[in-house]
């Protein structure tokens, strides 16, 4: 018997009929399937409600996009399942399916991955910890944002490397970012693409007012610590979820984590393929 949690996106229609077909089936087949108590409240699913964990699943399975993914990854925090998600939207980089595909994606992983052809592609997260008149401590799949908290101003951010000085940037903020948030927030500041399977820590600048305005590609194994200066107040967020607002002399560090997202692949995964796709890049 597998047992198989689902996370869906709470305002996409065709989330909740593809969660009701396919709990329903996959409980046929003997199996035990449950969706979130959260999830299914904002579906009208009552009777899918599992009360257990999502880490007490053999797999988790995303009803949406790739914010549904990480939303996921964030539930499960730091849980080492993994997850299969289905496209209800645009093209994204981390789902795998769509739903036509979703019963023989089950039955296949439920075989194993030896004779259900399908191997799991670990990702890097980011340790945050945060500490000062703000203390707390997140996982990040994509990346973490200390960003200025007022429009029309720059802020002022002190950022060391290993516990050495590096520079204090002038700008609207800083991102720290895996190689899997490369193509989300960084990339819009004109950060590095990485592929995923690396490991690096990403320092990229948001619109920043000073002469150096590039992007570092840190080993997995440094740490980057960024200090809030001045007076003007800073939001930290967290793979695109506010969780903080910071003041000065308040400091946010960032580590490769020690758990991994593991995500379910059925065939080859070229992520250079999908990023070609997103941007309509044609062949010469």
């Amino acid at each position: 018997m597998t047992r198989v949690a689902f996370v869906a996106h709470h305002e996409r229609p065709e989330a909740s009929a593809l969660a009701a077909e396919t709990i329903a089936w996959l409980r046929r087949q003997g199996h035990d399937a449950w969706l979130g108590s959260a999830d299914a409240m904002a579906l009208e699913l009552p009777e899918l409600v599992g009360e257990r964990a999502l880490a007490n699943a053999d797999l988790v399975v995303t009803l949406g996009g790739d914010g549904t993914m990480l939303r996921a990854v964030r539930l499960l925090d730091g849980a080492a399942v993994p997850l299969l998600g289905v496209n209800l939207g645009v093209l994204g980089y981390l789902t795998e399916i769509d739903p036509p595909q979703l019963t023989d994606a089950l039955a296949r992983f439920a075989a194993g991955p030896d004779a259900g052809l399908w191997t799991l592609d670990a990702r890097m997260m980011l340790s945050i910890t945060a500490s000062g008149s703000v203390r707390g401590t997140w996982r990040a799949l994509n990346e973490v944002v200390v960003e200025k908290h007022e429009s029309g101003h720059t802020v002022a951010l002190h950022a060391r490397i290993d516990g050495a000085p590096f520079t204090t940037y002038a700008a609207d903020g800083l991102i720290v970012a895996t190689p899997t948030g490369s193509t989300a927030y960084s990339l819009s500041a004109r950060g590095p693409v990485v592929s995923p399977g690396h490991r690096a820590l990403l320092l990229t600048p948001v619109s920043p007012h000073m002469l150096f305005d590039r992007s570092l590609v840190l080993d997995p194994d440094e740490e980057v610590a960024i200090e809030v200066l001045g007076h003007r107040r800073c939001e930290l967020a967290v793979d695109g979820q506010l969780v903080a607002t910071l003041s000065s002399q308040d400091v946010v560090t960032c580590r490769a984590a020690a758990e991994q997202a593991y995500f379910v692949r059925l065939g080859p995964h070229h992520f250079h393929q999908i990023l070609k796709a997103k941007f309509g890049l044609t062949d010469r």
